[in-house]
């Protein structure tokens, strides 16, 4: 049997997941969208995924990362439970060497992680304005009839990009609007949207940052020609685009979760594919043992508790 390796990544618009093997070759790479059901999605891509990998690999660590990593932590049995910071550095360090700048736009946040010698020095999050995000250039995608994953091959035809305010989603999509009447071209106006959203993201994730080559761009967005060309244009500097761009949140998970139990040589705690077959819910309550009234959080499968989550002082805390 062939050792495999399993990692997961649960955003709040896409839910990724992956196997590889021990040299960190991908075995099998899955897409999915969250939809607002984070659990629903873990249950189907670890069905997918099921009958993708091959007879002759055998899980042997499972690691989970992105905004619900504990949710899907509890739900598989994972070894190892990160940060996207710190599996997006790992999987970036392993596929593009020496590394000194990553870049990340996803769906609904974006991203800067600084390494230096391979070592995180320094990064940002933005949360909060979409206009740096991907949903927004799928929202303006939509608007203009535009297929997104045409996007990037429509923006790469222009010779003259309009100028479009980017520092807020509001005002760009308005400014997209005035310049179509102006009669500006389509390909003009889609690659000046690319260049407002780089710009947004270096003045806001990027501000203060000093941002050195080699750097990397990752992320669902990095599929964007557009996009990587924009970056290039105001960095003055080649913009890597990793192998597996749109997944190394769960290469670095599934590269971290291998590392744990090889170093501890215990046996791994991911309870198998048998996870789509169980029932899952989540509910919360009040703990009123103090003034601080937290909401406890409490996982059950089954029927089950097996983890809780939310008090402040860990009275409640489980995790099984």
């Amino acid at each position: 049997m062939r050792k495999g390796y399993l990692g997961i990544d649960v955003g709040s618009v896409s839910t990724n997941l992956i196997v590889i093997d021990e040299q960190d070759e991908v075995l099998v790479s899955l897409y999915l969208r969250t939809q607002g059901q984070p659990i629903r999605a873990i249950q189907e891509g670890i069905k997918q995924l099921s009958g993708l990998v091959p007879d002759d690999v055998e899980i042997c660590a499972a690691g989970t990362t992105g905004s619900a990593r504990h949710l899907a932590g509890v739900m598989v049995g994972a070894d190892i439970i990160k940060n996207e910071i710190t599996a997006h550095a790992i999987a970036t360090s392993r596929f593009v060497p020496g590394v000194q700048t990553i870049l990340e736009i996803g769906g609904q946040d974006s991203k800067i992680i600084i390494l230096r010698d391979g070592i995180v020095t320094d990064f940002a999050m933005n949360t909060v304005c979409a206009a740096g995000t991907g949903s927004f250039l799928d929202q303006q995608a939509s608007r203009l009839v535009i297929p997104i994953e045409k996007f990037g091959e429509m923006a790469l035809k222009s010779q003259h990009p309009v100028r479009i305010a980017g520092r807020c989603a509001v005002f760009a999509e308005s400014d997209m609007i005035h310049k179509q009447q102006l009669g500006h071209s389509m390909e003009d106006i889609v690659a000046g949207l690319c260049e407002a959203l780089v710009r947004n993201y270096l003045n806001n994730v990027g501000k203060g940052k000093e941002i050195l080559p080699p750097v990397s761009f990752q992320g669902g967005v990095a599929a964007n020609a557009g996009m990587k060309k924009a970056f290039e244009k105001s960095l003055q500097h080649e913009v890597i685009i990793p192998k597996h761009f749109a997944v190394m949140g769960a290469v670095g998970a599934a590269i971290i979760a291998r590392e744990a139990v090889e170093q501890t040589n215990e046996k791994t705690r991911f309870k198998g594919f048998e996870v789509t077959d169980f029932s899952y819910q989540t509910r919360s309550f009040e703990c009123k043992s103090c003034p601080n009234r937290c909401e406890v959080v409490q996982f059950f499968q089954n029927g089950e508790v097996i983890a809780r989550w939310g008090s402040r002082c860990g009275k409640w805390d489980k995790v099984s």
